[in-house]
């Protein structure tokens, strides 16, 4: 097995740098936000950026990695003190309603869940999606939830409920309403 090799010191600026404006960048601009200027405000080159960061997909999975964490953290600390059902419509809430808070994350997390295979997941997808399979397979197990419900599938619609939700008022406020709604449909 091949050792990955450390970092040198200035690769490991260059590298925060980039992090440190890219979230500066895509709170502010969105996932959409320019990588050139990202480099540029960094103090780098783009081959530079793009040396670390191949796809914007990656930098947005580097700027988000541990918000996409402690989102997936949630389903297990909320499933400790909710039934199952409740704690998967609390879950989701809180998925959504991140999802618009935190500008660009919506599109991380909508291509995270796209993808069918499982070999193309990112990790963030993969933290997700294990964390919806817990919540969704413990609330078919108490009946809250029909059978054939995929965890993947409760991602994708957490994805349109936040995006209907944010066309309504920018703000989530519809979250409770549409998962409500969603969730009627879901039960057995």
């Amino acid at each position: 097995m091949a050792q990955v090799k450390p970092m040198r010191a200035d690769a490991r600026r260059n590298y925060e740098r980039l992090l440190k404006e890219a979230a500066v960048a895509f709170a502010e601009h969105g996932e959409g936000a320019s990588l050139d200027d990202i480099a540029k405000k960094a103090g780098v080159g783009s081959g530079t950026l793009y040396r670390h960061f191949p796809t914007r997909r990656a930098l947005l999975e580097a700027v988000y990695v541990d918000t996409i964490e402690a989102i997936a953290a949630r389903a297990d600390a909320i499933a400790a003190v909710l039934p199952p059902g409740e704690a998967l419509v609390e879950w989701l809430n809180e998925l959504s309603l991140s999802m618009i808070q935190v500008r660009g994350l919506k599109a991380l997390l909508g291509s995270a869940v796209a993808e069918s295979s499982p070999a193309v997941r990112t990790a963030c997808g993969t933290s997700l999606n294990r964390a919806a399979a817990r919540l969704v397979e413990a609330a078919q197990r108490e009946g809250a939830l029909r059978a054939d419900v995929l965890p993947v599938e409760v991602l994708r619609l957490a994805l349109g409920v936040a995006s209907a939700s944010e066309l309504t008022d920018g703000e989530g406020k519809q979250i409770r309403r549409y998962l409500a709604l969603l969730t009627e449909g879901l039960r057995p």
